[in-house]
């Protein structure tokens, strides 16, 4: 007796369509709002590609004493704005005529676009690889991570290392934002809540990595042997389990911590000082 399940015949056929599948005419069978996740995904990564796109060309309005944006930390090119005590390192000299975000930035982004959670994010929101949960992809092959370019994803704990030398000198940064805008050491603003949220959050996401949680407990055959690296790995996979929403928390706040000197710098808003 037929049930309309029985394997497809059609010569050529791949993925859910091949011979070996059973036949269901439907592409899916869910019935929920399935596209909301990748939908909602995507607009988010667009929408932060878009503002740090803009802000890394721009150039401008990225320090005001004692604020630096991440953004532009640590400023290596000669062309960089002055700043007292903050983080210049004019390695690159004259010769450098673009914004000297675009020579750091290329170590957080690296990190963050082979982190094993936003991969899954682009992919699904952009490639639609796969769209959803039990929802086939429009792709007729796939080939994984083991080709041009993709098999560069591979390189995402090196991009570790690089992270965690930025975040060092982001929370030299948090630390330059105890002074007021003559340098005195002794004060806080509303921009240094903003940039202890923000860093905090970046050391949480950068821990909770992957590539962290194997440095710290990887390759051991005998857990007992190893105490303290024992209970460093079980603290870093307490952490990975909030990988996704430490992306995301990091992500926004990154920006906002971006944002809030660019407001100041052109003289938008002025900073509350608690004291």
């Amino acid at each position: 007796m037929a049930t309309g399940t029985e394997p497809s015949s059609a010569t050529g056929a791949t993925g859910v369509h091949s011979a070996a599948r059973a036949a269901i005419p439907a592409r899916h069978l869910r019935t929920d709002r399935w596209w909301l996740a990748p939908a909602g995904t995507a607009a988010g990564l667009l929408a932060f590609i878009v503002y740090s796109t803009w802000r890394a060309f721009a150039n401008a309005d990225y320090y005001h004493a004692p604020y630096v944006s991440p953004f532009y930390s640590p400023c290596l090119a000669e062309n960089c704005e002055t700043m007292r005590g903050g983080p210049n390192w004019e390695i690159f000299g004259s010769w450098w005529g673009l914004s000297p975000a675009l020579l750091i930035l290329i170590f957080p982004l690296g990190f963050r676009l082979t982190c094993y959670y936003y991969r899954k994010a682009y992919y699904r929101g952009f490639w639609a690889s796969p769209p959803a949960c039990a929802v086939a992809e429009p792709h007729k092959k796939y080939t994984g991570e083991t080709r041009f370019p993709l098999i560069l994803q591979n390189i995402h704990r090196y991009f570790f290392y690089f992270a965690v030398l930025v975040a060092g000198v982001l929370t030299y940064d948090t630390a330059l934002t105890f002074r007021d805008e003559h340098y005195h050491w002794g004060h806080m603003g509303l921009g240094s809540l903003v940039f202890l949220a923000n860093i905090v959050l970046i050391w949480a996401y950068t821990i909770s990595c992957h590539s962290c949680r194997h440095i710290v407990g990887g390759r051991l055959r005998h857990f007992s042997k190893h105490p303290v690296r024992y209970r460093l790995w079980g603290w870093v996979g307490k952490l990975n389990e909030r990988h996704m929403l430490l992306a995301w928390s990091s992500l926004i706040s990154v920006a906002l911590a971006d944002f809030y000197v660019f407001l100041l710098a052109s003289g938008a808003f002025e900073d509350p000082r608690f004291f």
